[in-house]
């Protein structure tokens, strides 16, 4: 019967795209002058004939285009649709068109079928869905059904407030429709100091957090900046911590992650955007969604709509004088729409394809959510919006889960929270490295560009490179994006200075780093011996929340304005500076201050009792990174089953990972894991 019942839905949907075709044929024909027929029944043939066309012709073109490479792919978005058009044209009788009239009536024809796609939908991804599981359907066989596979969904920066609060307004039916049937349970986990997604993916994929302190720092060792979201970077990060026991390596793959959990395969993973230049899977993925009648407009349209609304969205931030806020320029914008339509898009084509094939572990990032909420708030309109088109995207996964070749156990989880509030810079006149050198009366190096959208959009361009001229097309954006990255960051602080001023002040959410260059980390004595106003200048600033570092003797301390705390006994010397923080401030610091690669100073901002607002470093409304407000709140949603005998708390990404190999075990999986140790 589910056979039965599949054929005859594939066969409605069949009848109801050719129907939509013939319409847009129609409509086309009214519009465009040199291009009729001698009856509708001409059009509805030539929508028949080209869908034949294309089931022939399309998988040959998207083949060609992902092995040559991606200048191929988006020849294909243009031409290729245009080919099966006038193939159809020239094989159906009453209809008059050229070649130019063919390929104008495509794309005339694509924009009307986009409209009605879009109207008989309701707006939603029905039609991108019904394309990527009539692919599913084709799907291979694998060796071991008996074996559940695991869907990993990073939704990422999601609050646990913000998600429960969602799912009881019933903002996010997918979700809330999952946990009120029993069949999966919600629950918060704390992310470890630093919050941000480095720290945490690599606890999550890896099982450690050791040697990331910030999303960026000073690394001793090589003696410059190091920024996880470079590729580069990223991978010199990994090669630092693999083991080769990832949480992916039993047959998994990684997407649109920074690191790989040791997968055998990765599509666009930060770590390995350098090492292998170009994906044919990720071009063959672009080509099946462009080559598709309605794939490319439905990216050109959705590009060009995130752009004007964010536009649109951010003047009226403005007109009602909403705060806090800052100002969003053309450049989010663009990343923006890049990020929140053709990233989303292109991640659920890539699942769909590794669902098809049966592969075992998947974890995917969807970073919607925070790439926005980072600009505009955690609660404002857009930022829920963002919400419930990941949570319309969770049930399309469900959805085309049901079409592979084994089982599949979805687990939902995100990286960190959010907090929010004014920046440090706009609350207090200056940024924390012009305090920095103020205090210290040096130059003073400061990184506090926001530049988290630009390596996402530098992993689209490097995977999808290829060899020969569209290589070095694709290389040379990848180039821009990562030139744009490195020149947004670094400024002086002072009267002169260049980039081996001997202090480096980093900004991470509402977390400063303050280190003196050298390969040794200085202690607490020693940064009071030098700069004697430094820390009680910085501890006493009304925006500072505490410094902290560690003393001569190894000890961990928290400063603060009124007083001190011995991290490792408890000792309060006056009052302590991290009660506003939380219980679990105090274990998460002293861990973070232990690792070598701290900074000689961490400088954590306030948090305001009443509205949990912080002060990033950084110019962004909403931030993670440090502590203070929501931003150690995190997301874990998982089948009922899976989640019975979790520990009460979880504390630590690293935590979690262990957390997420049970899961995997309870499948059937890490049999290889095994066999290694």
């Amino acid at each position: 019967m589910r056979t039965r019942g599949a054929r005859v839905t594939d066969l409605a949907r069949l009848a109801v795209a050719w129907a939509a075709s013939t319409v847009a044929l129609i409509i086309t024909g009214a519009l465009l002058p040199g291009f009729s027929a001698t009856s509708w029944w001409a059009y509805a043939a030539v929508a028949a004939v080209a869908g034949i066309v294309g089931l022939v012709l399309r998988p040959a073109l998207v083949e060609v285009s992902a092995r040559v490479g991606w200048l191929a792919v988006l020849l294909i978005a243009f031409i290729g649709q245009a080919l099966i058009m006038y193939v159809a044209i020239r094989l159906v009788p009453g209809i008059e068109s050229t070649a130019w009239t063919a390929l104008a009536a495509t794309w005339v024809s694509a924009v009307v079928g986009t409209l009605i796609s879009w109207a008989t939908t309701a707006g939603t991804d029905d039609g991108l869905i019904t394309s990527l599981a009539g692919r599913a359907r084709r799907q291979e066989t694998v060796s071991d059904p008996e074996i559940d596979g695991v869907l990993f969904v990073q939704l990422d920066g999601v609050p646990f407030p913000v998600l429960q609060w969602a799912v009881q307004s019933g903002a996010v039916p997918h979700i809330r429709r999952w946990l009120t049937s029993g069949n999966y349970q919600f629950r918060e986990w704390t992310p470890q100091l630093p919050c941000t997604t480095p720290a945490s993916q690599l606890g999550i994929l890896h099982g450690t957090v050791d040697g990331i302190p910030a999303f960026r720092w000073y690394d001793r060792e090589l003696k410059r900046v190091l920024v996880a979201n470079r590729p580069a970077d990223a991978r010199v990060i990994e090669e630092r911590h693999s083991t080769g026991q990832g949480l992916l390596c039993d047959d998994g793959v990684s997407i649109s992650n920074l690191f790989t959990g040791d997968a055998p395969r990765s599509l666009l993973t930060m770590s390995r955007v350098e090492a292998r230049r170009g994906s044919t899977q990720t071009r063959r993925a672009f080509a099946w969604f462009f080559a598709s009648p309605n794939g490319f407009m439905r990216s050109f349209t959705r590009t060009v709509g995130e752009i004007l609304k964010e536009r649109w969205q951010a003047r009226r931030q403005v007109r009602r004088d909403l705060n806090p806020r800052v100002h969003r320029d053309w450049t989010f914008a663009l990343l923006r729409a890049v990020t929140n339509g053709l990233l989303r898009d292109l991640n659920t084509a890539l699942v769909a394809e590794e669902l098809r094939r049966g592969t075992k572990s998947i974890y995917v990032d969807y970073v919607d959510y925070d790439e926005i909420a980072h600009h505009a708030g955690m609660f404002r309109p857009e930022s829920l919006a963002a919400l419930d088109g990941l949570d319309r995207t969770l049930g399309s996964l469900a959805q085309l889960a049901g079409t592979a070749p084994r089982r599949y156990r979805l687990v939902v989880l995100s990286d960190h929270g959010q907090s929010q509030g004014t920046p440090f810079a706009d609350r207090y006149g200056q940024a924390l490295g012009e305090l920095c050198a103020e205090l210290m009366n040096e130059q003073v190096q400061n990184v506090d560009a926001s530049v988290e959208g630009l390596g996402r959009a530098d992993s689209i361009a490097g995977d999808i490179a290829a060899g020969g001229m569209t290589g070095k097309l694709a290389g040379r954006a990848d180039e821009v994006l990562t030139k744009a990255q490195e020149t947004a960051a670094p400024q002086t602080s002072g009267s002169g200075g260049d980039a081996e001023d001997p202090v480096v002040v980093l900004g991470s959410g509402n977390l400063g780093l303050i280190y003196v260059r050298g390969d040794r980390r200085l202690t607490l004595q020693a940064l009071e011996s030098q700069w004697p106003a430094l820390i009680p200048g910085l501890a006493g600033h009304p925006g500072v929340g505490f410094v902290a570092g560690i003393d001569e003797d190894g000890r961990a301390w928290a400063i603060g304005s009124g007083g001190r705390l011995d991290l490792a006994s408890g000792a309060v010397e006056g009052t302590d500076p991290l009660a506003g923080f939380g219980s679990h401030a105090a274990r998460v610091l002293a861990r973070a201050l232990l690792h070598p690669e701290a900074p000689d100073l961490y400088v954590n901002s306030t948090v305001d009792p009443v509205t949990d607002d912080v002060s990033a470093f950084e110019g962004l409304v909403g931030s993670h990174g440090g502590l203070g407000g929501w931003q150690d709140r995190a997301v874990l949603i998982g089948p009922t089953d899976l989640m019975v005998g979790l520990p009460d708390r979880i504390e630590g990404a690293g935590e979690l990972h262990r957390v997420l190999v049970t899961m995997l075990e309870s499948c059937g999986q890490r049999a290889t894991t095994t066999s290694r140790g």
